[in-house]
């Protein structure tokens, strides 16, 4: 028998014990049983009382730090972190950060602080070169000083570089890999927020095209993976993996599992977080308003939780994004968020 499919085998034994089984005291097997919700969505929507009557113990603000950092500013921000506090919630940060980690006005300053293309120019478009000793020095500052102003509670940082958009490709980066680049930033930014909150662990986000795991470079302790596997279909559980994403990437639900189980071979699962968009509306919508109406599937999602707990994660959340006050006037049941919450809590 092949390695890989002798590991198959032990994996589904496993999944029987685990799926029939409870932790000691009773609770759930999640550990962190989470929802990621924009601003505006908590803004206009009672999501901390949603939340803790469905036994959703955190939510993660999105998307940008200075959106984030206004909202809690506001009346509304600070009733939120109230009520969070009030029902026992955890709150983090799930932030597309590196725009202002590396402010893009320092390009006529320094372009060499930025990603070269594959045509050879400097570019202050997406991301940063990682072999920039002062770009990395700046975008360390600048999450040492976000981690003072938007602490998590849960010490977990979550500072992702630019959404779905390009690495470096100068002499000196090219020869990693985007998930590698992503890890050299990470690294850094570790070590700073550290000198400010001495238990933060910095989030390595596998996503889009930085899925491969990092084989040149090794993640310091505290770096800890959030597997996000956007290209695949929601129509079926990951376990039926000759299933393609339904969007034309040539992506199938067994690749993500492929990946998944190569970042388990660098990451320890029992500090990896799965971001799933079981209930994001604004991916079924494709990013675009009025949105469509959430097709929830909880077979699907019973199924990818017994497969994500099989592999030894105990923490996964899910976008719920645009599911908003506009939404809930024309969609009005919430009958996914509870379910969603009855099969973390019952697991």
């Amino acid at each position: 028998m092949q390695p890989r499919s002798l590991l198959r085998v032990c994996l589904a034994l496993l999944l029987t014990v685990v799926a029939c089984s409870r932790t000691p005291d009773g609770s759930s097997w999640w550990q962190m049983r989470g929802l990621v919700l924009s601003t505006k969505e908590l803004s206009e929507v009672d999501w901390p009382a949603m939340a803790g009557r469905v036994g959703i113990n955190t939510i993660g603000t999105h998307m940008t730090p200075s959106e984030v950092t206004a909202f809690l500013a506001t009346p509304e921000g600070a009733r939120f972190q109230r009520d969070c506090r009030r029902y026992g919630i955890c709150v983090e940060h799930q932030l597309h950060a590196m725009g202002e980690l590396l402010p893009r006005e320092l390009f006529a300053q320094d372009s060499t602080l930025f990603r070269m293309d594959t045509c050879g120019r400097r570019t202050p478009d997406y991301n940063c070169c990682v072999h920039s000793g002062k770009a990395l020095d700046i975008i360390a500052g600048n999450a040492a000083a976000l981690a003072r102003t938007l602490r998590p509670d849960n010490h977990r940082y979550y500072l992702w570089l630019d959404d779905n958009a390009p690495v470096c490709q100068c002499p000196l980066c090219r020869a990693y890999s985007p998930s590698e680049q992503a890890l050299i930033v990470e690294n850094r930014m570790l070590r700073a927020i550290r000198e400010v909150d001495p238990q933060a662990k910095v989030a390595h986000l596998a996503y889009s095209f930085f899925m491969d795991p990092p084989r040149k470079v090794q993640p310091e302790e505290g770096i800890f993976l959030e597997f996000a596997p956007i290209y695949r279909s929601w129509d079926a559980p990951l376990t039926e993996e000759d299933v393609l994403c339904p969007r034309g990437y040539p992506v199938t639900n067994g690749d993500n599992l492929r990946w998944l189980e190569q970042n388990l071979e660098v990451f320890p699962a029992e500090d990896a977080v799965v971001l799933e968009y079981w209930l994001d509306v604004s991916l079924f919508s494709r990013w675009k308003r009025p949105a469509v109406q959430l097709p929830w599937r909880s077979d699907v999602c019973r199924s990818d939780l017994a497969t994500y707990a099989r592999y030894g994660i105990r923490n996964v959340t899910s976008f719920a994004v645009y599911m908003d006050a506009d939404y809930f006037d024309r969609f009005p049941s919430t009958e996914p968020v509870e379910e969603y919450g009855s099969l973390l809590r019952s697991f």
